[in-house]
């Protein structure tokens, strides 16, 4: 039943409403009024007062007191709502699927769709359904619990900073199993190949509900820069009323604070779903650009990254010789000149009065002889990170530059004069360009027939000749020429830069190697087949909201996957360095296009502005027992015995008070102590009741061991909530890892990755030791897989004859649990540890492992009752009970490891301290 914006949950008791006007009336007659009798007596009575006086009728202030009492405990009783759910969505009864695009379109309204969520959950909770949340930009298979404690998660779902692909979607119809459940989407709001056969699924299994937000979606396609201007292409999904936006240019200002740079204002024309522009900008001010971002949109599509495309790089060219006035063609500057002029910003002017402008490229055309202060500055320049390319032509041929020994500024020693092909006086033929070499910066560039070489200058032979040279003619003699100096290198070309020599200026390959080179600014993407074995390392990455976060310890992408595979757990959108340059993957390519997605008419769609839900009965109780104690207090002001009733009413105050529970910080405050005061052993909830129970048991198993055979008395062990929980308190963490484990919440992620870092040790458990190696061959290794992931652990070996696990304790060579066979992984020793002649270990550091990798289900062999008995069985025979006690004593050895160190490895010292002493 609704009333307005209230609905009820037991209606039928408003019908006692109608009964306030009857106990109005009561009320109204109770005390009867007195009968009036005439006694002279009376005027003896005069004067005297009487400290006990009752009226005669009641006050009509008290009876609407009573009225409103009573009323407020009806309605309250009747179970009032504030902004109920529909009454068909209340009778649902089955399990609730929340499905969610969770992609960068769905970040702009991301708040919303998770308050809307939790009032669904908060729903459910309420109506003993159970429920399961599921991202498509990253499926895991449904997990249906309890709704609450989905609803303690919540906090850690974010937006993925990509876009859901068909193969994401295929997989996830393929995880939701033959239950029947209800399920709400909500919808990112673009269209998606493969969404169809997912919603058929869908609604195989149960009804479905959609949620989209209308807020529209903007995007930013990939900047690129024409004629010196940046040009920006806006997008949105759908046509529309004419629409402004502005386009902040970020970037670090010269003190290195990042800040808005420049703004483009840009315009949606009415029903255009794209909107241009340019942003002209000097080139030192663009070259600190770094990312453009859609003012006002919260979102990973609506910002692109800056690469090395958009930084042209600044040349400066320098001539040995240009006195031919007039013949533009034969200037040894002209071919570079037209080459260079789209891509890069040339600088004139004198070597000395350029290299203050710190120059990313300094290019030599037949420049042989350099004076000494010209030598040191270019060498200090280039030793710094610099490109030097230098041609050669008549004048470095007729010097005795890096004759007889290398010059510091030449990739090689070169011949005097030089060598002529194909002319008058030579009896050879032009020679060709003989195919790059794999491993070059010129491999898989595609030579024209007809470029030809007809001088040039020669290399000397040499032990390191080989290594220098990237290009080279079809006879084997080089071309092209290159050394590393210091962080920079110095690149040679054997011909001159004009047409005197050769016809390479004149193709369009000359261009391409000086791309190749760096020399220009990279304005097309790689060559795919150039990228192939090559390692791009992640940089900086995007999350959802579109905020550049430090890559981390994010692993390397390989080179033939980082331009053409799609974006996902394994690629995210951000900043990637190669071998030569710096590569930008964006959420929206040049090619992406915005469709709105659209539901079928028999699909409800519901906005993501739904007021919550508020329960309004304990608060109208609550008021009713408020009315109820003034009625009293009334009452007894009245009948003048309000004031010795405050002795009573304190002491009832006193007692409630002291009568309240202890509150949850209390009770965290007294688990932090006791964690504090005694060693605890603690184990993760998995959600698994009988796993959880066996690993408490098989932790105060192992504690009962450890209070018998050692020093250290535990106390009892406690489960830990990775969501809700400080692990700070506890040495060690036993993990057993179950298939259909939820995966942490990216809080409980950076809590895990503190904990490690600060000297806490994770068992994590498998428990598949019987039916698998170590790996992902079981569905516990890829789980384990999938959950290590985003934690920041180190290489990792089976554990070494000489780790201290070995001897912390006891001495072991197996690490048995309920099974046994699978090998042990811990954090692998520093490739320096050597071991001392005369000891039978190596030298290692006192830390500890953060991580310790098995399968061997030690949990199991390790628990016990409280009379002390095995709980589960191992091995057979005496067999079996040797390999329980080879389990508690790994157990042992592992928390002696966690509370000690590597104390043991101190023993390598004793040679030095015996000598010591013997002096």
């Amino acid at each position: 039943m609704m009333l307005g914006p209230i609905g009820f949950a037991a209606p039928w008791l408003l019908i006692a409403l109608a009964a306030l006007p009857i106990l109005w009336i009561i009320l109204r007659a109770v005390p009867p009024a007195p009968v009036r009798r005439r006694f002279p007596g009376v005027a003896l009575l005069l004067g005297l007062k009487d400290d006990d006086s009752v009226t005669d009728r009641t006050p009509w202030w008290l009876l609407l007191l009573r009225m409103l009492a009573v009323a407020a405990v009806i309605i309250g009783l009747a179970g009032p709502v504030l902004n109920p759910r529909d009454e068909g969505a209340a009778r649902a009864t089955g399990p609730l699927l929340i499905l969610l695009d969770g992609t960068w379109a769905a970040a702009r309204d991301w708040g919303a769709q998770i308050a809307v969520i939790d009032g669904l959950l908060t729903e459910a909770a309420r109506a003993g359904r159970p429920a399961a949340v599921m991202q498509l930009s990253d499926p895991e298979p449904p997990l249906f619990q309890a709704a609450e404690s989905w609803r303690s998660r919540l906090p850690g779902l974010a937006p993925a900073p990509w876009s859901v692909t068909p193969e994401r979607l295929a997989e996830a119809a393929g995880m939701l199993g033959d239950a029947t459940f209800e399920t709400r989407w909500f919808s990112d709001g673009l269209a998606q190949e493969g969404r169809d056969d997912l919603l058929a699924a869908l609604e195989a299994r149960g009804p479905v509900t959609a949620h989209e937000s209308p807020r529209p979606i903007l995007a930013l396609r990939p900047a690129t820069l024409a004629d010196g201007a940046v040009e920006l292409q806006a997008l949105r999904a759908a046509a529309g009323p004419p629409r402004d936006i502005i386009v902040n240019a970020h970037g670090l200002d010269p003190a290195g604070l990042p800040r808005v740079l420049a703004s483009l204002p840009m315009r949606f024309g009415e029903g255009e779903t794209e909107a241009q522009g340019a942003l002209s900008l000097p080139p030192e001010l663009r070259a600190r650009l770094t990312r453009f971002e859609i003012a006002g949109q919260d979102h990973a599509g609506a910002v692109t990254l800056g690469d090395d495309a958009l930084k042209r790089r600044e040349v400066a060219m320098i001539a040995g010789r240009d006195d031919r006035e007039g013949l533009e063609l034969l200037s040894p500057l002209h071919y570079l000149e037209q080459a260079l002029i789209p891509t890069a910003d040339l600088l004139d002017g004198a070597l000395m009065d350029v290299l203050p402008a710190n120059p990313d490229v300094i290019v030599l055309t037949d420049v042989a002889t350099l004076s000494g202060a010209e030598q040191a500055a270019l060498l200090d320049w280039t030793t710094e990170g610099g490109l030097l390319l230098r041609f050669a032509g008549p004048r470095l041929a007729a010097s005795d530059v890096s004759r007889t020994e290398e010059a510091p500024l030449m990739p090689v020693r070169l011949r005097a004069g030089g060598r002529t092909v194909g002319g008058a006086m030579s009896w050879g033929e032009p020679k060709a360009l003989a195919p790059f070499a794999e491993g070059t910066p010129f491999y898989g560039l595609t030579i024209p027939d007809d470029v030809r070489v007809n001088a040039q200058v020669m290399a000397q032979p040499d032990p390191v000749l080989a290594e220098r040279v990237i290009a080279q003619l079809s006879d084997g003699t080089p071309l092209v020429t290159r050394k590393r100096i210091g962080a920079g290198q110095v690149v040679l070309f054997h011909v001159t830069a004009n047409a005197e020599w050769s016809s390479l200026p004149l193709s369009g390959l000359f261009v391409q190697m000086l791309e190749r080179l760096a020399v220009s600014s990279a304005v097309t993407p790689p060559d795919a087949t150039k990228l192939s074995g090559t390692i791009w390392q992640p940089v900086a990455v995007l999350d959802g909201f579109g905020a550049l976060n430090d890559a981390g310890t994010l692993p390397g992408v390989a080179g033939e996957r980082i331009l053409a595979a799609p974006l996902g757990p394994d690629l995210a959108p951000g900043i990637y360095d190669g071998p030569d340059r710096r590569i930008a993957r964006n959420v929206v390519s040049v090619d992406t296009t915005l469709t709105p997605m659209a539901w079928p008419a028999r699909i409800p769609v519901e906005g993501l502005a739904r007021a919550p839900e508020l329960r309004l009965g304990g608060w109208l109780l609550a008021a009713a027992l408020i009315l109820m104690v003034a009625d009293i207090a009334a009452s007894l002001a009245l009948s003048g015995r309000l004031w010795p009733m405050r002795a009573a009413a304190a002491l009832l105050l006193v007692l409630g008070l002291s009568g309240t529970p202890h509150s949850a910080a209390a009770q965290d405050d007294a688990r932090a102590i006791l964690a504090t005061s005694e060693v605890v052993l603690a184990h993760v909830i998995t959600g698994n009741a009988a796993l959880d129970d066996t690993a408490r048991a098989g932790l105060a198993g192992l504690g009962q061991v450890l209070n018998f055979r050692t020093s250290i008395e535990p106390a009892d062990p406690i489960s830990v909530n990775l969501e809700t929980d400080d692990l700070a308190f506890y040495p060690i963490l036993y993990w057993p890892i179950t298939p259909d484990q939820p995966t942490p919440s990216a809080e409980a992620y950076v809590k895990l990755n503190d904990y490690l870092r600060n000297g806490g040790l994770i068992v994590f458990d498998t428990r598949d030791a019987n039916v698998a190696g170590f790996g992902t061959s079981s569905p516990n290794g890829t789980r384990l897989q999938r959950l290590a992931a985003p934690l920041d652990i180190p290489p990792l070996e089976p554990v070494p004859d000489d780790h201290v696990l070995t001897r912390a304790f006891y001495l072991l060579t197996d690490f048995p649990g309920r099974h046994a066979g699978r090998p042990v992984w811990v954090e692998a020793a520093p490739p320096d540890a050597e071991r001392i002649e005369g000891m039978p270990f190596r030298n290692l550091n006192d830390g500890v492992t953060p991580v310790v990798i098995g399968g061997n289900d030690w949990a199991s062999a390790w628990a016990m009752n409280v009379r002390g008995d095995p709980l589960f069985p191992v091995g057979r025979g005496y067999a079996g009970e040797r390999q329980r006690e080879l389990a508690y004593r790994f157990g042992v050895n592992l928390v002696m490891h966690v509370l000690t160190g590597n104390y043991k490895s101190d023993q390598v010292h004793v040679p030095a301290l015996l000598d010591r002493l013997g002096q």
